[in-house]
């Protein structure tokens, strides 16, 4: 209706204002814009257009619509959440960090483990934090501990004994830098692992955001880590542990 009434206005100016108005129009509506998504971090498989090169941006304000995906049970067929912890090795008294926490998919359960560690909830995007938050209150568990972190820093209050990375470290921008930073937040001996997706994952980042073993080893050899241990039994992911070297 705005067009019409500026159309018709340019017919009685003149048929030159008219033709541009026209040409406008018609170049607005085939290039409309739209405002930048905030990087952010968590898991599950949906991720935004809009990328640096050496990391992926995403949108993570819609937390309802995100805990339908990253906590559909059918998920738990290819994450196998239980021998992941399995793997992990818990013991009592043992401080977690989750960055790129999410919904809490793996924070909530490592809390709920007989070893019952404390687990610090890592997630940039404050709708997550806020969400994480609620969650534990609500299911009582009081060794969940949310916290809000910054796109270079965990922000952790205590040093870690493990800090898991699932479906985040693509995520993370300058990564040498952010893990190299991050073992001032580790204990002597805390392990680092890494689960993010294969390049063959029917879902997952896209492809050039799916970094081989080789790669992830690499940047963090660099950043001060050795690799301790590699497991396969993933069907969509790789899951790689490491140790601080220095």
């Amino acid at each position: 209706m705005r067009l019409l009434r500026v159309v018709l206005i340019a017919v009685l100016v003149s048929p030159i204002a008219l033709a541009l108005l026209v040409a406008s129009s018609f170049a607005q509506s085939e290039h409309p814009r739209h405002p930048p998504s905030p990087g952010g971090s968590g898991h599950g498989p949906e991720h935004s257009p809009e990328h640096s090169p050496d990391h992926l941006a995403h949108d993570f304000d819609d937390v309802e619509a995100h805990a339908k995906r990253f906590d559909d049970p059918a998920r738990d067929a290819w994450q196998k959440p239980d021998e992941v912890i399995a793997a992990l090795r818990l013991v009592k008294g043992m401080q977690i960090a989750d960055i790129g926490a999410g919904t809490g998919y793996f924070a909530i359960r490592l809390a709920r483990t007989p070893e019952a560690p404390t687990v610090h909830a890592v997630d940039v995007a404050p709708a997550m934090v806020a969400h994480l938050k609620s969650r534990a209150e609500r299911e009582g568990l009081k060794n969940v501990v949310p916290v809000l972190a910054a796109a270079d820093s965990p922000n952790l209050s205590t040093p870690v004994d493990l800090v898991l990375v699932v479906d985040t470290y693509h995520h993370i921008g300058d990564r040498v830098a952010y893990f190299r930073r991050l073992q001032a937040s580790m204990t002597p001996g805390a392990r680092l692992a890494i689960i993010d997706f294969r390049k063959d994952s029917p879902e997952g980042p896209p492809v050039e955001f799916r970094f081989e073993p080789e790669q992830i080893t690499r940047e963090l050899t660099d950043a001060g880590y050795t690799l301790d241990a590699r497991h396969d039994f993933l069907p969509r992911q790789h899951f790689l542990v490491y140790r601080r070297a220095r």
